[in-house]
């Protein structure tokens, strides 16, 4: 639930550098104040904290009491220069991709929660299940791991790759490397039992096998993780604070209809008293599917990157850019003069499983044309290469 935003910390002390030092950038000194100034900040990183609501959420019920610091909050804020916005219209980007390399994005901010009530019932180990690339599975396995838990995780696959091994791509390399435990089921089974069963399931077989499992559901979307970032979450917080601001949301799988109603059940789990269509508008932005990416779409991720230096995921933040800029596009006057502020939900690793889709997108390189009679000019660094006895090039590198 969003409640506050702050400003990055700035930071203005400085070191005399010894005389005695080569003549390096001074950027290295601006590191160390930096780690001096928030050295405190860095110890509460994986503690557990007691967990204290805004004012205007006091009456929502179950409250959390404790929380994990997992995140590296609060995430950045600038200004999105995306081409061809409508007239007078401002756009910001809420950096909650950089809210941590391992466990970067909005779902972080759920687990803090979750995590903080799984170590509370004294379990042992944590159940989740996703897409083959999710981005919640991966998280919640390094979380899992952070904590000294072990992390079972149900993905699913397609038919024909489910009985294969499942590779090393993306969020997979992250999760497999971490050991977490990789169950398998295929998109068929997966919308026949649904969810809950599934991890039941596994939540039973490792009871009798005298573990303590705690169960995550898909995404960490329920009432408790609505305290950290879910669009609920948002929603509810911007409704409650007065902070006068409209929330959109754009669907990447299923549609609108079901995710109101999703909403809603997680409203009514905190017992908010209010209707999703009331504090949230929805569209689809889906497209040909869940984590299935048209050439157009990736492109538009390419032209991002390339005119403002932002990378989106491909499955959410890519998704919901391009039907935010496709509706701009078409209702120009429902966002002429509006200040917006995006929210990138993180999920970079997805693009690695587009490798081969995009491979046709993205160019420019070529042997750098270098003259033999060129002389050698030594700089800070420095690469020399010998020839052992056995005739092996050595590569040494130096600062």
């Amino acid at each position: 639930m969003l409640s506050t935003l702050l400003s990055p910390l700035g930071l203005s002390r400085s070191l005399k550098r010894s005389p005695s030092l080569p003549k390096l950038s001074t950027k290295p000194w601006k590191a160390v104040c930096e780690m001096e100034a928030t050295k405190q900040l860095s110890f509460d990183f994986l503690t557990k904290k007691p967990y204290a609501p805004p004012s205007w959420a006091s009456h929502l019920s179950p409250i959390p009491s404790h929380v994990f610091s997992l995140a590296h909050v609060p995430t950045p804020i600038h200004k999105w220069n995306l081409p061809n916005l409508p007239k007078n219209t401002q756009l910001w980007i809420k950096r909650d991709d950089l809210s941590g390399m391992q466990m970067s994005g909005n779902k972080v901010r759920k687990l803090e929660f979750l995590m903080a009530d799984a170590v509370a019932q004294g379990s042992d180990c944590i159940i989740t299940i996703g897409g083959i690339q999710s981005n919640h599975c991966r998280a919640t396995a390094v979380a899992a791991k952070y904590l000294n838990l072990d992390c079972y995780l149900i993905l699913r696959t397609s038919k024909v790759l489910v009985d294969k091994d499942p590779g090393l791509t993306g969020n997979l390399l992250v999760e497999r490397l971490i050991g977490a435990q990789i169950e398998l089921v295929s998109k068929e089974e997966y919308a026949k039992l649904g969810s809950v069963t599934l991890t039941n399931l596994l939540k039973e077989r490792l009871l009798k096998e005298g573990r303590r499992p705690y169960v995550i559901p898909v995404g960490g979307s329920n009432s408790l993780g609505t305290c950290g970032a879910t669009i609920a979450g948002l929603s509810l917080g911007s409704s409650l604070s007065k902070l006068n601001t409209k929330v959109h949301a754009f669907s990447v799988c299923d549609d609108p209809d079901y995710f109101y109603d999703y909403v809603q059940g997680l409203l009514d789990g905190l017992q908010a008293g209010v209707r999703s269509h009331d504090i949230v508008d929805i569209q689809n932005a889906k497209g040909l599917g869940y984590a299935i990416n048209t050439t157009e779409e990736l492109n538009f991720l390419k032209e991002v990157a390339i005119s403002t230096g932002v990378v989106l995921d491909p499955v959410y933040s890519g998704k919901a850019a391009y039907g935010m800029i496709k509706d701009m596009a078409e209702n120009p006057s429902k966002w002429e003069g509006r200040n917006i502020l995006f929210i990138h939900t993180g999920g970079l690793l997805g693009l690695y499983d587009k490798v081969e889709q995009m491979g046709s997108l993205v160019g420019k390189w070529c042997k750098m044309d270098i003259d033999d009679s060129i002389p050698r000019e030594d700089g800070i660094g420095k690469i020399e290469l010998k020839m052992n006895k056995k005739k092996m090039v050595i590569i040494t590198q130096y600062i």
